[in-house]
């Protein structure tokens, strides 16, 4: 499923990264990987959506969220 579709207080391993290279250049910059688990801090209803990797706090749109799935 989506990153977009977790909730609050949820923890998730990275699965597969979608996109084009550059979206996942950016995204594995940020800390998205395979393997890698997230936790969401803060989901919005809109599918925005504040989660932890890799010891830091990252802040994502709907849209990159849709690409990344757990």
């Amino acid at each position: 499923m989506p990153l977009s579709f977790s909730k609050t207080g949820d923890v998730v391993q990275v699965s597969r990264i979608n996109g084009n290279e550059s979206v996942k250049k950016h995204l594995s910059d940020l800390g998205f990987v395979v393997g890698e688990k997230v936790s969401v801090i803060s989901a919005i209803g809109n599918g925005n959506i504040i989660v932890k990797v890799k010891d830091s706090r990252v802040a994502i749109d709907r849209l990159l969220a849709d690409k990344i799935i757990v």
